[in-house]
């Protein structure tokens, strides 16, 4: 059975593990899930506007202080997946909220669920910092709010 997405209109990576993604026990090791959460949400954050670019320019960027995930079931090397994911939550000043959710392209079962808690921090130093008035005006502009 298929499961739908969390959220609607997720944003997308189509992936799929290498030989080197797996690990000892014959499935793509939970390393490399992290790894493919991390390409997704810059991946997400160029396709809003904002590169690594704008980052430095205005001296900020979103550091990731908590990140939760649920491994659900295995995937294996060569199986087509797809790996969403959303800005779900922002307090406008200096937190935001990023969930993903990947799923088999075979079947649409979901695989693994992230969630990762954002601060905003000055490069610079790497203390907390507001967001600058171009993140919000990005980022809180693709903030889902649904019931998923």
């Amino acid at each position: 059975m298929k499961d739908d997405w969390d959220h609607p209109s997720p944003f997308t990576l189509l992936l799929s593990p290498a030989a080197g993604h797996i690990d000892g026990l014959g499935h793509t090791n939970n390393a490399v899930y992290v790894q493919w959460c991390e390409q997704a949400g810059w991946a997400h954050s160029e396709a809003l506007g904002l590169s690594l670019a704008d980052y430095r320019r205005l001296d900020r960027a979103m550091a990731i202080r908590e990140g939760h995930y649920d491994y659900l079931l295995p995937s294996f090397e060569g199986e087509a997946l797809v790996l969403g994911t959303w800005l779900t939550a922002s307090d406008g000043r200096l937190t935001m909220e990023r969930r993903f959710q990947l799923r088999r392209a075979s079947d649409g079962i979901t695989l693994v669920r992230g969630r990762w808690v954002l601060v905003c921090i000055a490069i610079s130093d790497g203390r907390p910092k507001r967001m600058p008035a171009e993140f919000l005006g990005i980022y809180d502009a693709a903030v889902v709010r649904s019931a998923g």
